[in-house]
C-alpha cells in the first residue's frame, strides 16, 4: 500500500494549459496563451495564489504556494488540485498543498459569488 500523499500540483516542461481539478468528476483546462497574471500573498497560516487567465480566475488557498507561483511563470504547471482530506500538511514542511480552489468567471459580473465554483477540504 502506498502512504505517499498525493501531490496537489505537478510540471510538465511540455503543458500548453493548466488543469484544475475541482473534484474526481469535474475538471477545467485552461490555455496558458490566456494566462494574463499571477498574484501571490504569502500569510502567516495561509497563501493566496491568484492565477489571470482571459475567462476564468482561479484562487488556489494553501500553503508553500511560491514554488506553484515559480512553475506558472514559468509556464510549466500542469496540474492543481485539493490535497484530499485525510492527508495533512507537515508542520514546518516546504511542500507546497493546496486545501481550496476557487474559479470564477469574469465574464459574469455582480455573479462571480454565486457562480464561483470550488474544490475545499477541512484541515481541522
Amino acid at each position: 500500500m502506498n502512504s505517499k500523499p498525493p501531490e496537489s500540483w505537478s510540471i510538465d516542461p511540455q503543458v500548453r494549459g493548466l488543469r484544475v481539478e475541482l473534484s474526481p468528476t469535474r475538471s477545467l483546462v485552461l490555455p496558458f496563451e490566456h494566462f494574463i497574471y499571477s498574484e501571490l500573498e504569502v500569510g502567516d497560516d495561509e497563501d493566496f495564489l491568484k492565477l489571470a487567465f482571459a475567462t476564468h480566475e482561479v484562487v488556489l488557498k494553501g500553503g508553500q504556494l511560491r514554488r506553484v507561483e515559480a512553475a506558472v511563470q514559468r509556464l510549466e504547471l500542469a496540474l492543481v488540485a485539493v490535497v484530499p482530506e485525510i492527508y495533512k500538511p507537515i508542520a514546518g514542511g516546504t511542500q507546497p498543498f493546496i486545501k481550496e480552489i476557487l474559479v470564477m468567471s469574469p465574464t459574469s459580473p455582480g455573479k462571480a459569488e454565486q457562480e464561483a465554483q470550488g474544490a475545499k477540504r477541512d484541515l481541522s
